[in-house]
């Protein structure tokens, strides 16, 4: 059995879940997110895990999510354990090229990942995220720069999408 460390944390935004594995953090959930959470995951990856409780392993991980949502940290210093099918791996590491500040839209995405007639399959990857904020899947919009969905619902989405704009357009980290 792989184990996985999970901690509950507070953050700006509202409680947060976190799983982390000997590879890095594997899982990040949001409040009033429209997954199955954290066993919903688990049973996704097929993980036999011992989930074991505990902070010390995500220290890092919980420091630096909440920094990133007090608007003091533009980037993430953190390992990922990123699961998922080649091209969700494709498109997780092109989210992560998205600059801070700034959106892309799931055409964008779809062609920077060589697969420019998969914008519906970007959208679905784009959504099966498991580390959503430290894989930047809010900063991927729809056509028009509409919003489109998030796992954290709209509402979240857009407030970070305007604490980016913010601190990228004049605002200063502290």
């Amino acid at each position: 059995m792989e184990p996985v460390y999970v901690a509950s944390f507070d953050s700006p935004v509202g409680p947060l879940r976190i799983a982390s594995t000997e590879t890095g953090i594997a899982f990040l959930e949001l409040p009033h997110a429209s997954g199955s959470g954290l066993a919903g995951w688990l049973a996704r990856e097929g993980l036999q895990a011992a989930v074991r409780s505990g902070f010390t392993p995500n220290r890092d991980a919980i420091q630096q999510v909440i920094e990133y949502l007090e608007g003091k940290r533009r980037a993430f210093e953190l390992p990922l354990d990123l699961r998922g099918t080649g091209f969700q791996r494709d498109v997780w590491l092109a989210l992560r090229e998205i600059p801070y500040g700034e959106v892309r839209t799931y055409g964008d995405v779809a062609r920077a990942v060589g697969r420019p007639l998969a914008v519906r399959a970007t959208g679905s990857a784009n959504g099966a995220n498991p580390v959503p904020i430290l894989v930047p899947c809010h900063r991927c919009v729809a056509a028009g720069a509409r919003l489109g969905g998030y796992a954290g619902g709209r509402v979240l989405k857009a407030r970070l999408l305007a604490l980016e704009r913010d601190q990228a357009h004049g605002g200063a980290l502290l």
